[in-house]
């Protein structure tokens, strides 16, 4: 009896054995890729938030639509969002929580506020990261969002 109630302890440890090696850094890695993004856009970098995001393999969903690419994406953001710092607004993000799939894929979930004096927006990101080429980018970002009321 004791032989089998050793080897099926051990599987017990094992198996509520801390999350996988590496698992830490990864996740502070993808937090950090938000983290730079979210600085990006506050100073008016289209290009550098969207470093965060997988070029060219972007999958982007929004409002109902689906825009795949990332020069797609980009120019989305530019359109609808460049020209002035009020149009633009500030972004944060936040309530961020990060699931590891696998060793090279993660799910961020996150809420997000975008500051604008005419139209400022409050919404849900879910983002699918994989980890290409040892760096950590965004491979599918869906945007549910509301429209927030303006600070008075």
């Amino acid at each position: 009896m004791m032989r089998l109630i050793a080897p099926l302890f051990a599987l017990a440890l094992l198996a509520a054995a801390p999350a996988r090696a590496g698992e830490a850094e990864d996740k502070a890695a993808i937090l950090n890729v938000i983290a730079t993004m979210e600085q990006a856009w506050n100073h008016g970098d289209f290009a550098g938030y969207m470093a965060g995001f997988w070029n060219p393999g972007v999958v982007f969903v929004s409002g109902g639509k689906i825009q795949a690419g990332w020069q797609g994406t980009l120019d989305h953001y530019v359109r609808d969002y460049g020209g002035s710092p009020e149009k633009r607004g500030n972004l944060h993000f936040y309530d961020m929580t990060v699931d590891m799939l696998a060793p090279d894929a993660a799910l961020l979930i996150s809420h997000y506020h975008l500051e604008r004096p005419d139209h400022p927006q409050e919404g849900i990101n879910t983002r699918l990261f994989r980890k290409i080429d040892g760096r950590w980018v965004i491979a599918m970002n869906h945007v549910s969002s509301y429209e927030a009321h303006a600070a008075k």
